[in-house]
């Protein structure tokens, strides 16, 4: 990157879904190049953990907010704790799902939390965070989805439908404010090695398969911010389509179904 985040976005930060994985690997790679980060997560101890660690490694501001992503609020309390800071970096990291099963074999509270998480509280911070940034003439924001995005799946039904959620949103807000100075990118993930994702894998007793290290996620997306609408990672033309997309609908929802793996990123707070 020829400028630093800073200079180009603002001097604030925040991850949502922040204290391990690709959210801290995004919280370190913003904080290298100086800028000051808002970590937010569920789990209180990972989550001061990992501020005082960049504290630490990079001499900026860290704030630590703890909040439950799927609660309906959390994006009004995340403003509420942000008062006062120029935001210049959103990163929307949370919101995988960790159970394999058919839609019916999930509680329904399972389902709608899942939706305020990916769905409800991605739309707030969008809006809460977003006009500021439209405002002031500059800023970013990333809303990492997943492949699963890219057509239905057995197995899959919720999950992937808040994720094309995600993409499409992400994809709408680039056509709106590109012209504004605000970069929007749809950040769409394979499976990558996360702490939760091995607790996952190893309570099943599967093997971890080929992981993409959140660390050269983050940095690969940090550097192409400006190259929206989507980014997808590991792919030899990481801003086309879908690559189900010359299948017919009836196809790609088939292939999905086979190779169904809900796992493939996890949020921190699970």
């Amino acid at each position: 990157m020829t400028e630093t985040l800073t200079a180009s976005y603002g001097p604030w930060g925040v991850v949502a879904g922040g204290s391990d994985g690709v959210g801290a690997a995004f919280a370190h790679a913003m904080a290298a190049q100086g800028m000051n980060v808002v970590l937010v997560a569920r789990r209180v101890p990972e989550l001061e953990a990992s501020a005082a660690d960049i504290r630490a490694r990079y001499g900026v501001e860290v704030a630590a907010v703890g909040l439950d992503l799927s609660a309906p609020d959390a994006m009004a309390k995340l403003a509420a704790a942000t008062v006062g800071l120029e935001i210049g970096l959103f990163v929307y990291n949370a919101g995988g799902d960790d159970l394999s099963a058919a839609f019916l074999d999930k509680d329904l509270d399972a389902h709608l939390r899942l939706v305020n998480r990916n769905c409800v509280s991605v739309l707030a911070a969008a809006y809460r965070f977003g006009a500021p940034m439209v405002a002031r003439g500059r800023g970013a924001m990333v809303l990492v989805t997943s492949g699963a995005a890219w057509a239905g799946g057995a197995t899959l039904a919720a999950y992937g439908a808040t994720k094309a959620f995600d993409l499409i949103l992400a994809e709408g807000l680039w056509a709106e404010w590109r012209a504004s100075g605000v970069d929007v990118l749809a950040l769409v993930l394979g499976r990558t090695d996360t702490p939760s994702l091995r607790r996952v894998m190893d309570a099943k007793g599967e093997p971890y398969g080929v992981l993409a290290d959140p660390a050269d996620v983050a940095q690969e997306a940090l550097s192409h911010l400006a190259d929206g609408p989507t980014w997808t990672y590991g792919s030899a033309n990481p801003g086309a389509g879908s690559p189900l997309a010359t299948l017919s609908r009836r196809e790609a929802v088939l292939i999905m179904s086979r190779g169904a793996r809900p796992v493939d990123q996890l949020p921190d707070e699970l």
